[in-house]
């Protein structure tokens, strides 16, 4: 039997006791996240996407939102009390938190950045972020990931 590879986050979870379902699939950088919530057989508005920004004073930030949404920089700015963010360079995004372009989790970065979670979070009984690699999600309660990344629930996405 095939020994389930773990990713830093499953092993932070484990180590913090934290139940979670890992699961994967073919790793492909160019599958949109809602594709991902497909595969996953899950409603897309129960798998989130983690963003990384930079605010005004140089400061990062790490917002959590649906893979669907967009953003809203303004309120994200709002949230993190900054006078405005910006996302950061895809480039930057490796050295910075030890993750890659769609395997970036908000749970075991290389460092605590203040993190924030679009408030729909909190309506749902599970939800699903990268498991800090391509190919890999986990499915956890929100209250669970709120509380091992010690993040604030804000309203960060675009109204259209």
């Amino acid at each position: 039997m095939k020994k389930e590879e773990k990713t830093n986050v499953m092993r932070v979870l484990d180590g913090k006791k934290i139940s979670y379902v890992s699961h994967s699939y073919e790793p492909d950088a160019t599958l949109t996240g809602e594709e991902i919530a497909g595969i996953l057989g899950e409603d897309s508005g129960k798998v989130f996407k983690t963003l990384v920004t930079q605010g005004k004073s140089g400061a990062y930030y790490v917002f959590v939102i649906p893979v669907t949404e967009e953003l809203d920089l303004k309120k994200a700015a709002k949230a993190s009390g900054e006078k405005a963010v910006s996302m950061i360079k895809q480039k930057e995004l490796l050295p910075l938190t030890g993750y890659v372009h769609g395997g970036c989790s908000p749970i075991g970065m290389k460092k605590q950045f203040p993190t924030f979670i679009h408030e729909t979070a909190s309506d749902l009984d599970k939800i699903y972020v990268s498991a800090g690699k391509v190919g890999f999600q986990i499915e956890l309660s929100p209250q669970d990931l709120i509380t091992v990344s010690r993040i604030t629930t804000a309203d960060l996405i675009m109204n259209i």
